[in-house]
């Protein structure tokens, strides 16, 4: 029995963290589409940008770290 539950988390782990990805690729894909339409590269580098100065507002990043 305790097999089949740690099976059942791992899928679980995997379905949710697939999720989590589909959902911020779509957001930084509508990014890309409305924000810098004609220049692939800024977007990235802006996309980049803000991902980061949110981590560091909600003190993501310095949790992280330590």
């Amino acid at each position: 029995m305790k097999k089949r539950g740690k099976f059942r988390l791992a899928i679980y782990a995997i379905v949710i963290g697939f999720a989590v990805i589909s959902f911020w690729r779509g957001i930084w894909g509508l990014w890309d589409v409305y924000v810098f339409p004609n220049n692939y590269r800024l977007s990235l580098w802006v996309s980049l940008m803000v991902g980061l100065v949110i981590l560091v507002f909600t003190h993501h990043l310095v949790k992280e770290l330590m």
